[in-house]
Formats: structure tokens, C-alpha cells, sequence
């Protein structure tokens, strides 16, 4: 796959999983993501900070997922950057009902810079697009590509729209495939 057409399955794909998100009615939305399935429970470690995402309009919803882990006493951190060409971190967030502890940041919500900075053991990743073997295709930044790369330890969980899945994808030296994919009618994986 060439870098064009990689980045026409983005564009194409970002269009798809707007239209598909924007026609769920209410009632789905409150039920889809609302809390991790049980095989994934299993893969998260008991103890460690777990990363989630603020969702972008059209992205898998992250905040049930949120909510779930900070009334189980987790910690939970979201992305945060300085800039846009500053590299991705993890900040607390800890009021997923109200996000009173959220300022704006370049790529949306984010964590207040004062908010202490962690390193999840877990990170729970939107994506683009993906393949069954647990490739990820992002919005195109690299920011998770290279923070996983920073941090091999970590566990990288898709959360996906089931249209986002496609045959394949293009695999380059940097990309790290998921340990999982959780979409809102089953649990692709885990991957080895």
C-alpha cells in the first residue's frame, strides 16, 4: 500500500466511522462501550495507571470505559501535549462525569497541565481503521506509534467501531500491533 493510498483508506475511513457514529441512536450510545467485556478485564493488570482517550466526534467511545475504571479506584490518564509537535504524554484525569480537571489542548481535551503525569501500563488506543491480525491504522501523527515504541512495557487495546475493520493493512517498521481489539459485538484477539 502506497503512502497515497494509505492516506485515501484514512480520509475514506474517517468519513465512514463519522457517518456510522452520527446514526446510532441515543439509545445505543449509552449501552456501546460502557464498560470493558470480561476477556479484556483479564489482560489489565491490577494495579498500574490505565490510558484511555477523550473520544473525538466519530471515534469508539472511551468514556464509559472511563467512568468504569475510576469507580473500580483506578487511576486514569489521558493523553497530553504541550503542542502539536510536542510528544504524546499521559496526564490524571479524574472526573469523568463532570471533566472539570480538562482544558483545551491542541488536539481537543486534555488533561490541565498541572495534573500529574503517569505511565499507564495499559493503554486503551482509537483508531482509524484495522486488521484482523491487530494492526492499527491512527489518525495519521504517529503520536501513538512512537509512545508505544517509548514504552514496550505498555498494552495497547483498540477500541473500534466493527466498520472500521479492513482485509489488510500496511505494516511499517514502526507500527506496533494491538493486544486487542474491542469493538461493540466482540473482542478481536488477543494477539501474540
Amino acid at each position: 500500500m502506497t503512502i497515497e493510498s494509505k492516506a485515501a483508506l484514512r480520509r475514506r475511513m474517517r468519513a465512514e466511522r463519522l457517518a456510522h457514529a452520527e446514526a446510532l441512536p441515543n439509545q445505543v450510545r449509552a449501552l456501546v462501550f460502557h464498560r470493558p467485556p470480561r476477556p479484556v478485564l483479564e489482560m489489565v493488570p491490577g494495579d498500574g495507571a490505565i490510558g484511555l482517550y477523550h473520544a473525538v466526534v466519530g471515534e469508539a467511545f472511551a468514556s464509559g470505559y472511563t467512568k468504569f475504571f475510576i469507580e473500580q479506584g483506578r487511576t486514569v490518564a489521558l493523553p497530553w501535549f504541550a503542542d502539536k509537535a510536542a510528544p504524546m504524554r499521559f496526564r490524571v484525569h479524574s472526573d469523568p462525569f463532570g471533566c472539570t480537571d480538562l482544558e483545551q489542548g491542541p488536539f481537543g481535551p486534555q488533561p490541565a497541565t498541572e495534573a500529574e503525569e503517569v505511565v499507564p501500563f495499559v493503554v486503551f488506543a482509537p483508531l482509524v481503521a484495522f486488521a484482523p491480525d491487530g494492526r492499527r491504522l491512527g489518525q495519521g501523527g504517529g503520536h501513538y506509534d512512537r509512545w508505544l515504541s517509548a514504552n514496550p512495557h505498555a498494552l495497547a487495546i483498540g477500541l473500534a467501531w466493527d466498520m472500521q475493520e479492513v482485509a489488510n493493512l500496511p505494516n511499517e517498521p514502526h507500527d506496533r500491533p494491538l493486544a486487542a481489539i474491542v469493538t461493540p459485538t466482540r473482542v478481536i484477539g488477543p494477539f501474540a
